[in-house]
């Protein structure tokens, strides 16, 4: 009988370390890669054609899902420039735009979704896009003419910027790890 005792107890015991050891871990990867405002992403991202776990990736980077995040002169989730808002709400036809606008989860994702969009229908390349979402189309175009950076002018072997070079690999890592776990 008190065998019998003994491993009913040893039993317990370790089905709620296993329990807590999964929890633990799908803790910690929630709290390490959030995921929010999903009715806004996946609605834009379809509406614009992209993959939603990109977006996911993008807003992880960019914000880490803090809808009022503030860097320099970007705002908000998918972190947007004044200058940017006021380009994308031009062509988006948005008569009742303004820049404090960017501060709302729904605007910011709607934006960031047709920005990201435009920048992959204008290169036809994820790496390019993703590079002209974080340094600029300006900068990504210097680049493409520069023999130091792009070889034919349509793909670019070295990033100088190393900041950009290692956005573009983060938000694709990011990506891929919302794709997986989710």
């Amino acid at each position: 009988m008190r065998r019998i005792f003994r491993l009913i107890l040893l039993l317990a015991v370790a089905g709620i370390v296993a329990g807590l050891y999964h929890l633990g871990r799908s803790g910690t990867y929630n709290m390490l890669y959030p995921i929010r405002y999903t009715g806004e992403v996946e609605q834009y991202a379809a509406e614009n054609g992209l993959d939603k776990y990109l977006v996911y990736g993008v807003i992880k980077a960019e914000s880490n899902f803090i809808y009022d995040a503030h860097s320099g002169v970007a705002v908000g989730l998918m972190q947007i420039t004044e200058d940017t808002g006021a380009w994308i709400a031009n062509k988006m036809q948005l008569d009742r735009y303004r820049p404090e606008d960017l501060t709302d989860p729904e605007t910011n994702i709607k934006m960031g979704c047709f920005y990201l969009k435009y920048l992959l229908d204008y290169y036809g390349d994820l790496d390019l896009a993703l590079a002209a979402y974080n340094a600029g189309m300006g900068n990504v175009n210097n680049w493409l003419e520069d023999s130091d950076h792009s070889k034919d002018g349509k793909t670019l072997h070295n990033i100088p910027f190393k900041e950009t070079r290692e956005y573009v690999e983060r938000v694709k890592k990011y990506a891929e790890i919302y794709r997986e776990r989710h």
